[in-house]
């Protein structure tokens, strides 16, 4: 028969963990942590450029809707700096006659192509978004 403060001993030891398991343990819960953290951060950095892109594509959207409704033909190089949430942001703006033709080559006279891009930074790296369209006017 075995003495009662012994079978406890051994009753511990067989059902308590090992140092080397909770070291395991937490080890494993410090990768998850690190990696949740990760990836938390990367949703911030997706939200945080989403929302600097769309506010530049606003500026480009308010432009150009300005040389659509303006009178007249827009000057063939202009440079505007914005200052947005984001920073600063340089809006260059060129147009040039669009030598557009129909199928019997016809030119089509009072069509001008504008384009306008937008460059910023975003951590230190430069970036830059574009668009094109057209506008009539008469002669």
């Amino acid at each position: 028969m075995v003495p009662p403060r012994r079978m406890q001993r051994h009753a511990r030891l067989r059902f308590g963990f090992a140092l080397y398991e909770v070291l395991l343990g937490v080890a494993i819960f410090a990768v998850g942590v690190i990696a949740l953290g990760r990836a938390v951060e990367n949703c911030l950095n997706a939200s945080t450029i989403s929302a600097e892109e769309g506010t530049v594509r606003q500026i480009l959207s308010d432009r150009m809707a300005v040389i659509q409704a303006a009178p007249g033909v827009p000057d063939a190089e202009k440079e505007f700096k914005v200052n947005s949430n984001y920073g600063m942001v340089r809006l260059i703006q060129k147009s040039a006659t669009a030598a557009l033709t129909e199928e019997d080559n016809t030119l089509l006279s009072g069509i001008i192509l504008v384009t306008l891009t937008a460059q910023w930074q975003h951590a230190g790296v430069p970036q830059s978004k574009q668009i094109q369209f057209y506008i009539y006017r008469s002669e």
